[in-house]
């Protein structure tokens, strides 16, 4: 069991050899055994697939987006599928700070904002709140920044 509260802060990110998987209208989006996790004190980690592992032509470039002060200035993606769209379902980092360049090309995607997400064969849950885009397991300990009253943390 992973305790959310052992993560550090600032982040970091790491290898997962696990299999990631993204799931929207009926059809796998994205499917990967070389995803990268980013793990942060009080969040679920978070994967982020190589593009190449994203199925080609589902991600459109949203004009929405974000500053970290860890990782840089984050794009956001709709993702359709067969007509069906799920606005800023997904973010990356086409230029990341330096401690995170193993997330460069790479796409990260809110649970929240898709049918399913699996990590090995567990479907996971969103990280609450909707504004952070972890990945809880039952292997993951919380409590999780994003739920309410959370956000003074």
């Amino acid at each position: 069991m992973e305790s959310v509260w052992d993560y550090p802060r600032p982040p970091r990110v790491e290898r997962s050899a696990r299999r990631v998987r993204v799931v929207f209208g009926g059809v796998t989006v994205a499917d990967s055994t070389r995803a990268h996790r980013v793990l942060e004190t009080s969040h679920p980690p978070v994967y982020y697939v190589p593009v190449e592992d994203v199925r080609p032509g589902c991600l459109e470039r949203s004009a929405h987006t974000t500053w970290c002060e860890w990782k840089g200035h984050a794009s956001y993606h709709d993702l359709v599928v067969d007509g069906r769209r799920s606005k800023r379902a997904a973010w990356s980092y086409a230029d990341p700070s330096p401690a995170f360049e193993a997330i460069r090309d790479a796409v990260a995607f809110y649970p929240g904002c898709v049918d399913e997400c699996f990590l090995d064969d567990e479907r996971v849950e969103p990280q609450p709140g909707g504004f952070y885009g972890g990945w809880i397991t039952s292997e993951i300990a919380g409590p999780f920044k994003g739920a309410p009253g959370s956000a003074g943390w």
